[in-house]
């Protein structure tokens, strides 16, 4: 394809299906542009590319991988594709209503009934195309999609056939890539749109309620039954609006899915990780048409409702107000001492400290004495924007935060905070508060390693770094554990039982993952494999400077969760390393220290009358 006449296609939603488009269209010789807005995935996907592996083997690269969808009009697009989930659309329309132009067609690649119908009001019916996914995948690594499967072909078409010759370009491309996609009519498209949603209702809900795979699901015959009558309960209601299927569609439907596979589906995964679902386009719409014409549909309901039941236990998700009271849960974990209640510091001066690191966002509040008062983590790869506006919403009504220190690396988008530092000045600040003096501080966080010498007044004095690779890191240690299906809570366990002396070689997260499917081939046991990561670790972590004849003190998320890790530096730095208590809240402990001591500083007169008050 001529460079000049490349069709332009942007991406919004780098999940599987978003991930297995873009390689498509990459290989079909497309100008490609992806938004991807984690901050982990578009930096590994704008380093490395993205990795499909298992149905569909690819490896591509993209030189346009955009944070913000605004940044997408740089392309001037032909397509814009929403591979999102359905609840996430509402919040990118507002930006995506910007790169209107005459040319734009946009693309619904989500799955369930109705789904386009949110895109309509922005973009016009003319303009919207809905295309009916027929492959599945799941997450590896932030930038590696298992494919678990492909049953050709895809459908695509526009929704009332005013984009006939857009859908067949769309079509036509997948084609030349082997990715069989048929571009059809509406009516056809309406027909296939229902009848993927019914195999998706038919077990996604099921599995996730009975934590089951497909494979699981599809092989026990009571759980087999209840899928038939899933089904017949969908095909009923389709009936009565006019939508035909096969006699032998039931028969044809469960042959589908004993092909399915042993995974779980996307929607089951939402609701084993607590995750919001779109089981009100799946389930609940079939249960919504019902009601429209009088029909029962009795299972569909009780699995819409079972499903909403069981997430809705993500208490940190909610809107305040909404289902029970938000505050008080997030209070009910945070809180320090619980037996003192959270009225008591609305009268007390208060400091929060944030570190929004590249894993984990942790939060601090500490009193005027510096005494630890509240603490919480939110993973950083969560996109629920809600759940971080409810631990600000809580720290906010409930305690008298006179100042607020960020850190980490988002601390330059917390518009929130009153000042901003670096996580080894906070590191520093936190440590020091329970161990002062000349001192060695070991901080593995998810991206980087850092060893900071500090000297007796608690300065630092020097520190050093890991290279820009996230060898040896939180990320490094997740991706080589879950190729190797070792559970990260397990894994300090298994290690302390191996003896083994073997290490990987390779620090490249790429070629170490591959080594370690090398050991698993050799039959390598959980517990060496485990071993031989953490040996890799120390290793990579030993060949930096630390000073000698001093204390020396580990702080950070992958010692929280990795304490074999310390048995291994003793022995390749010789000495007894410390972990500070609560390691993973030590930046920004740190942080709220800082806070307090630069609002004392700064506002001495304010703080004084505001401390007599209280005392008072």
């Amino acid at each position: 394809m001529d460079k000049t006449n490349k069709i332009k296609v942007g991406i919004i939603g780098l999940g599987p299906v978003g991930m297995i488009l873009a390689d498509s269209f990459q290989r079909a010789g497309c100008d490609v542009s992806l938004c991807v807005r984690n901050a982990v995935k578009h930096k590994k996907i704008k380093e490395e590319g993205i990795f499909l592996e298992n149905v569909i083997k690819s490896h591509s690269k993209f030189d346009k991988v955009y944070r913000s969808i605004i940044e997408l009009a740089k392309s001037d697009l032909d397509y814009l594709v929403f591979a999102l989930k359905t609840y996430q659309v509402q919040d990118a329309l507002k930006e995506a209503s910007q790169l209107i132009t005459e040319k734009l067609t946009v693309v619904s690649a989500q799955n369930g009934i109705d789904v386009e119908e949110m895109l309509i009001p922005t973009f016009t019916e003319s303009r919207v195309l809905r295309m009916v996914v027929n492959y599945a995948g799941n997450m590896v690594t932030p930038n590696t999609v298992k494919v678990t499967f492909f049953t050709p072909p895809n459908y695509v078409g526009s929704i009332n056939d005013s984009k006939t010759q857009e859908a067949e370009i769309f079509s036509n491309l997948l084609n030349l890539v082997d990715v069989t996609t048929q571009a059809v009519n509406s009516f056809e498209l309406l027909k296939r749109s229902w009848e993927k949603t019914i195999l998706n209702s038919s077990l996604s809900a099921l599995c996730g309620v009975g934590r089951l795979t497909m494979a699981e699901a599809m092989s026990d015959p009571d759980t087999v039954e209840l899928i038939e009558q899933i089904i017949a309960e969908a095909v009923n209601v389709a009936e009565t609006e006019k939508i035909r299927f096969p006699d032998d569609f039931i028969r044809q439907c469960m042959r589908y899915l004993n092909k399915g596979g042993d995974h779980f589906p996307s929607l089951a995964l939402d609701v084993i990780n607590n995750r919001q679902t779109e089981i009100e386009y799946f389930n609940g719409k079939i249960v919504e048409y019902g009601r429209k014409h009088y029909i029962r549909t009795s299972l569909n309901l009780s699995f819409t409702n079972m499903v909403k039941a069981m997430t809705n236990k993500n208490i940190i998700s909610r809107i305040p107000g909404i289902a029970g009271n938000v505050t008080r849960r997030i209070l009910d974990k945070g809180l320090i001492n619980k037996s003192i209640s959270s009225t008591k510091f609305k009268n007390t001066i208060c400091f929060l400290g944030v570190d929004l690191g590249s894993a984990y966002s942790k939060f601090t509040v500490i009193n005027e004495n510096q005494d630890l008062i509240f603490k919480y983590v939110l993973p950083t790869l969560n996109n629920d924007r809600q759940a971080q506006k409810n631990v600000m919403h809580t720290i906010a009504s409930s305690f008298d935060v006179k100042y607020c220190c960020a850190t980490g690396y988002g601390r330059k988008h917390f518009t929130q905070a009153d000042i901003i530092k670096t996580e080894i000045n906070c590191a520093v600040k936190g440590v020091s508060h329970f161990n002062s003096g000349e001192k060695n501080i070991i901080d593995i966080g998810g991206e980087d390693i850092k060893i900071i010498k500090c000297d007796n007044e608690n300065h630092i004095s020097n520190f050093y770094m890991n290279d820009k690779c996230a060898a040896g890191t939180g990320s490094f240690i997740s991706e080589i554990a879950e190729r190797a299906n070792i559970n990260i809570s397990e894994m300090s366990t298994l290690a302390s039982l191996s003896n083994t002396d073997k290490e990987l070689n390779s620090f490249c997260t790429v070629f170490a993952k591959t080594e370690i499917m090398n050991w698993i081939f050799d039959g390598l046991s959980s517990q060496d494999i485990a071993r031989g990561i953490y040996i890799s670790i120390a290793n990579k972590v030993a060949k930096m400077r630390l000073e000698t004849g001093i204390p020396t003190f580990m702080i950070g998320g992958v010692i929280a969760n990795h304490p074999y890790l310390k048995v291994l530096l003793n022995e390749k730095f010789n000495v007894d390393i410390h972990i500070i208590e609560g390691p993973q809240y030590v930046v920004s402990y740190g942080a709220a220290i800082i806070a307090s001591q630069h609002y004392k500083n700064n506002f001495k007169k304010d703080y004084n009358i505001k401390l007599e008050k209280a005392e008072k």
